[in-house]
């Protein structure tokens, strides 16, 4: 098969070269692709940053707004009846505060990834640089909303006079697998939102699903389907773990957040080597 030249990129590309050189290799050039696009993936951070909140008139303090109307939302459903939120051994605006706050690292981190190329229209196909770059600084746009809550959380600690575990110092460790597994997710939706923008709104979508299925306001159920399926659910552990740290000085399902955390650099590396390697093939089709 003859190699092809893109238009505009300057870049020959021969189909399946990347296969044939190795895992390791690929490896390697990914490692020194994103060393050479710090800066940039900085300074899109920042404009996406400024972006999301140029226009609003409240701005960074939508951070705060959500959870507390998603978790007072929780509250009246509870003492309607219409909805039990199980038994809290803590006040439940911190159980379900901070379970939102690591939730959002995964719903904020996807969504946003997931956009990243759609949104960069015809710039991807112009102008020659790593597009794992737009991706990265849009999965991280989690991180300002993740430490406004956190710092919502540390406010209610105080207010309920309730001293936090020294294990919270290992909070930072326990979200990687929860980062590395959206991250690895949004690096392959954004390939198939830039082909199919339906992806895109069904993920929006998905998302809300997902944060009502897996017990993140509400104790994890015991018995019945729902009990069955968050069993299952990566992200009940992943969620979780966090939290049970911050709040009890354990993890109470450790075997799930085990296998769970080993899963999750795996699709990783899966999910950044494919895109890697169709990377090329599908800025020709956005």
């Amino acid at each position: 098969m003859k190699a092809r030249v893109i238009p505009d990129i300057g870049r020959t590309y021969e189909p399946d070269n990347l296969l044939k050189k190795g895992i390791f290799y690929v490896f390697t050039e990914i490692l020194d692709e994103l060393r050479k696009n710090i800066w940039l993936i900085q300074q899109m951070f920042k404009r996406d940053f400024s972006a999301m909140y140029r226009q609003s008139l409240i701005g960074i303090y939508w951070a705060f707004i959500i959870p507390l109307c998603s978790v007072g939302t929780f509250i009246i459903l509870n003492r309607s009846g219409v909805f039990s939120i199980g038994k809290v051994s803590v006040p439940y605006p911190i159980f379900a505060i901070s379970g939102m706050a690591f939730w959002q690292i995964f719903s904020i981190g996807l969504i946003a990834s997931t956009n990243a190329l759609a949104n960069a229209g015809s710039m991807i196909v112009k102008i020659n640089f790593s597009r794992k770059a737009l991706v990265i600084a849009a999965w991280a746009q989690f991180v300002v909303p993740l430490l406004v809550q956190l710092l919502l959380v540390g406010m209610l600690f105080i207010g309920y006079g309730i001293s936090p575990n020294l294990k919270i110092l290992l909070v930072p460790l326990a979200i990687i697998p929860i980062m590395l597994l959206t991250l690895g997710f949004g690096l392959i939706l954004s390939m198939l939102n830039a082909v199919l923008r339906d992806i895109g709104n069904a993920i929006s979508v998905l998302i809300t699903f997902l944060m009502f299925l897996t017990p993140v306001l509400y104790e994890g159920p015991a018995t019945g389907m729902l009990a069955k399926v968050t069993k299952y659910n990566p992200l009940y552990y992943l969620i979780n773990a966090p939290r049970d740290l911050m709040l009890f000085g354990e993890i109470a399902h450790f075997k799930g957040f085990l296998i769970s955390a080993l899963i999750s650099p795996v699709l990783f590396l899966s999910f950044l080597r494919v895109f890697h390697i169709a990377e090329v093939r599908i800025i020709e089709r956005v």
